[in-house]
């Protein structure tokens, strides 16, 4: 057991966040923590982080119970790392106390000459152990990995960190978590900032992680790749199910619908016994029957009434105009961006078609051209070549960013002003149904949040009544639960789709089909979204071990230019039998340092300094024999 918390409540004020909250994380668990946007998921991590304390606790033993020496490392939304420090600095900072410990042994290696007390010996003895026991002579190679891993290049290593933005600092403070390897990692909404790649190697990262993982995540593509449980926060309480996200959403339906079953039935017994009871109690021929009713209804174990679900949107796209199957085709257009001396053509010369009932992922880097070539299809942007829809066509738009919304237009206006026909309370209605309520109609669509406006956007969607749906990041902004609801709609819509995203769960559920924009080029990949991330994944492998061989192949091209006479193949072998020499002579001298080392620890050795002396010179002039052999192995390399 690394943490666990048993019975835990907290408030804010007169609001219950917190309810009688358990949970207990153990070594390698891989937990999900998910819930509603101001349910206490971050609060709960305060406090297991110890940043916050708990209000009250229901039972004896602590409210929070920790493993002995438990290390928590804890990635917060918007961390990032300030200072004066470069990348590199900061980075080895994770790794203080090896260095630490290296730095201590090379003052008492210094020392040995001279001679080292018994407290000295067992020192380093105990800081040798310590730092190979923890990889110590590994640690650049670790923190390179992982810089590069995250996207940082070899030009960043040297930058001073203050000059990073913020999402680059987060991306920062991960990587030195990373390092740092804790027993139990927290991590809230971890791949923010994070492109398809680096996110992919993130995840393969944390599949062979040692410790536990505690994860907040909106991803739920990652959630499904890395969890093992998911532990929903639902109106202050918490329940723990088996399984990634995916086999979660299937088991959370399932004990709820379990869960009312079982309270309807209870209430109709209930009510039965009650009703018995108020018919048969005032006769005396039924009174004791009435009493018998009377405590077995006490002996009922009351059945809690089940949290009804909050409401949530309801969405549906419809159309009445069928189109052609031959939907779109698009000849020689040019993605441009900019004006006048700052014009930029990000693509040109690309050409495809769409058939009706195709739904089409469009992915690829920030600036990669994806929301232009919405825009291009929409002829709202100017453009080289021809966009040909066919006769039929109805478009409905998603834009990013709800640019077509006035700012000063209140909510419920906004509606009603595209659509004059509708009446007040089909307004109100249809509102409604995407969960935009109360004095939030009233208030201006500059100022409600992301969530609300991207919900206005889809009410005016459903109003289009497309028959192609053209989606430019339709999830942002958006909790799970709405998430889930319109990629149900999305799935349940026969229509035409071509949607931008970078949801990778989106985009494996809805596409059938990707456009790749990436090196100026769009390329049609026909599948899903996972073979597509197999196919990179392939890809990447292809090329390292292609690099590898041509890396083998010009070192065998140049063993080879070396052979050019019998005298040269001769002072080759001769070099080679040197080589091979000094490195038997390596090899024993590791084996005997080895085995002076294990002494060191021997009871017969620590208590005798004579010995332990004598142990300690011939380590010395083993290192000294190792770093003439190793010179001597170069000069012949070279």
């Amino acid at each position: 057991m690394l943490i666990s918390c048993n019975g835990i409540h907290k408030f804010y004020q007169d609001h219950h966040v917190l309810r009688s909250l358990s949970l207990t994380i153990e070594n390698q668990d891989r937990i999900g923590l998910v819930g509603d946007n101001g349910c206490g998921k971050s609060t709960f991590l305060r406090i297991l982080t110890e940043q916050e304390l708990p209000d009250a606790y229901e039972h004896d033993e602590p409210a929070i119970a920790r493993a002995t020496n438990l290390r928590i490392g804890y990635l917060a939304q918007n961390a990032g790392l300030d200072g004066s420090k470069t990348v590199l600095e900061e980075m080895n900072n994770a790794f203080a106390s090896l260095h630490a410990a290296r730095d201590t042994m090379l003052q008492l290696e210094q020392k040995m000459e001279q001679g080292l007390t018994e407290e000295e010996s067992e020192e380093y003895t105990r800081l040798a152990a310590y730092f190979e026991t923890n990889e110590g002579y590994t640690t650049d190679v670790r923190i390179r990995t992982v810089l590069f891993g995250m996207g940082f290049s070899e030009a960043d290593f040297s930058r001073s960190i203050s000059g990073f933005s913020g999402g680059e600092k987060t991306r920062l403070a991960l990587c030195k978590l990373l390092l740092e390897a804790p027993d139990l990692l927290i991590l809230d909404e971890p791949t923010n900032h994070l492109d398809f790649q680096t996110v992919g190697w993130l995840e393969d990262y944390l599949k062979s992680w040692r410790g536990a993982l505690l994860i907040v995540s909106h991803d739920r593509y990652f959630l499904d790749r890395l969890c093992t449980s998911i532990c929903e926060l639902e109106h202050g309480e918490l329940t723990r199910y088996k399984g990634n996200y995916t086999a979660f959403t299937k088991l959370r339906a399932e004990s709820r619908e379990r869960q009312q079953k079982e309270y309807e039935a209870q209430q109709r017994e209930i009510a039965k016994l009650e009703d018995y009871i108020a018919r048969n109690k005032v006769r005396a021929s039924t009174a004791k029957s009435a009493k018998s009713r009377e405590k077995q209804l006490e002996k009922i174990e009351r059945i809690d009434k089940p949290f009804s679900a909050a409401k949530t949107a309801r969405l549906q796209f419809t159309y009445s105009v069928v189109p052609p199957i031959d939907l779109l085709e698009v000849k020689n257009i040019d993605l441009t961006v900019g004006k006048g001396t700052a014009q930029k053509t990000l693509m040109d010369q690309i050409s495809f078609t769409v058939r009706r009932g195709e739904k089409i992922g469009i992915v690829g880097e920030n600036g990669a051209g994806k929301s232009t070539l919405l825009k291009v299809l929409r002829n709202i942007l100017p453009h080289k070549g021809t966009v040909r829809w066919a006769a039929g066509t109805r478009l409905g738009c998603f834009e990013q960013e709800s640019e077509s919304l006035n700012p000063y237009a209140t909510v419920f206006d906004e509606l009603h002003d595209r659509y004059a026909t509708l009446s007040d309370y089909e307004v109100r209605s249809l509102l409604g149904q995407v969960r935009l309520t109360g004095e939030n109609v009233f208030k201006e669509t500059g100022v409600i949040s992301g969530g609300e406006r991207a919900k206005l956007c889809f009410a005016i969607l459903m109003m289009e009544h497309g028959n192609v749906l053209l989606l430019d990041e339709p999830t942002n902004h958006l909790d799970l639960a709405t998430k889930e609801i319109l990629e149900q709609a999305l799935a349940d819509f026969d229509g035409t789709i071509l949607f931008v995203s970078h949801d990778r769960y989106l985009l494996e559920r809805i596409a059938d089909n990707l456009f790749v924009m990436e090196n100026g080029t769009l390329e049609r990949f026909k599948g899903s979204f996972s073979a597509y991330q197999e196919q990179i994944r392939r890809r990447i492998e292809t090329e390292q071990a292609a690099a590898a061989e041509e890396k083998m192949r010009k070192a065998a091209e140049e063993k080879k230019s070396n052979y050019r006479s019998k005298e040269q193949r001769a002072q080759d072998a001769k070099r080679r039998a040197e080589q091979k020499r000094i490195e038997q002579e390596m090899d024993n001298l590791q084996e005997e340092q080895e085995q002076l080392q294990n002494s060191l620890t021997d009871e017969a050795v620590a208590s005798d300094y004579e010995k332990m002396q004598a142990v300690c010179n011939r380590l010395e002039e083993i290192r000294q024999l190792q770093d003439d052999l190793l010179e001597q192995l170069i000069m012949l390399e070279e």
